[in-house]
This record gives structure tokens, sequence and C-alpha cells, in this order.
């Protein structure tokens, strides 16, 4: 079955939530602690659907959400010359598809527009995505933070379409 990814909107609040507890639980939910569903997350994920600083995009197989990723500028460290992947999630029942590498494709794709680099954050003992993270051109780079609890990865990015290489 084809991934077709677009941009998310509101009106994906309901999926997306759902698409991110079940790939948070089945994921790294005994790494971190399970989460259910509420309706302050619900608030919030259609608050960020709206607008804001990170850009949110949705797969659908057969009109159905089955993964998201986010993509912004980086907060920890604060940095406006690196990207970050906010957030990258996939149903489980379509973990190994193809699905999470159409979304890292566009992420690396968008990002590449203004950025040279890019990084993300995930949980330290979570070897799943690390080896996702690997096989897509990410690498661990040493960074931790909540105590060790997660690892920083980062990656170059290929200079994207009208954009001018910055580099010497």
């Amino acid at each position: 079955m084809p991934v077709r990814v677009r941009r998310a909107t509101p009106n994906d609040a309901v999926a997306v939530d759902a698409v991110y507890l079940d790939s948070w639980n089945e994921g790294f939910g005994d790494l971190l602690g399970r989460r259910a569903a509420s309706a302050d997350r619900l608030e919030r994920w259609y608050a960020a659907l709206s607008g804001g600083d990170v850009g949110w995009w949705v797969a659908e197989r057969d009109g159905t959400v089955v993964g998201l990723v986010g993509l912004g500028v980086a907060e920890d460290p604060p940095n406006g010359t690196i990207a970050e992947l906010d957030a990258i999630a996939v149903a489980p029942a379509h973990w190994r598809t193809g699905v999470g590498r159409a979304l890292m494709e566009l992420a690396v794709g968008q990002l590449s527009r203004r950025f040279d680099e890019a990084i993300l954050w995930t949980p330290a003992r979570y070897e799943r995505g690390h080896a996702f993270y690997r096989a897509t051109g990410w690498e661990a780079d040493g960074a931790e933070r909540a105590d060790g609890a997660h690892v920083r990865f980062r990656r170059s990015l290929p200079q994207g379409p009208g954009r001018r290489a910055t580099r010497g």
C-alpha cells in the first residue's frame, strides 16, 4: 500500500494523538512510562497543528493517518542555525512497512531547504529507534539530557533546492 505524506491540519489532531500514544506506549512505554489519552494533550495537538514553531506532517495509508513527523529549529540547545526533528511516530501496526522512511525522507528534504545540520532527541535505551536513526543517516553525538534518559542524534543535511552552500 502506498504512503501519502501531507501537511497536518487541526482536523488531524485526534488521529495524530492516537498514533502518538500507540507508538509511545509500544515503543518505549516500558522505558519512560506509559501514557493514556487525555483532553489536555488532545488540546495541545489541536494547538500545535494550528501553527507555531514546529511544522507537522502526517503519513496516510488508504486515507488513515498512520504516522507523523514534526520539524523546527533546535531548542535544546537553542540554535537558530540547526534544525530539530521534534518527533517522528508511526502506528505500531505499520512499523517496518516504509512509513517511517517516507516521513524521514520528507523531514530531511524539508529541513535541508534552510539548514545544514539537524538534531533529534530520543530515549537512551530505545534500540529500535536508534537503529532506525542510524539507518537513515543520523549518528549519536554523545550529548545527553534528563540525567541520561535521552540521547541526541545529529546529521548533516544535503543542500536543498534554492539554498546556496554556506560552508567554505
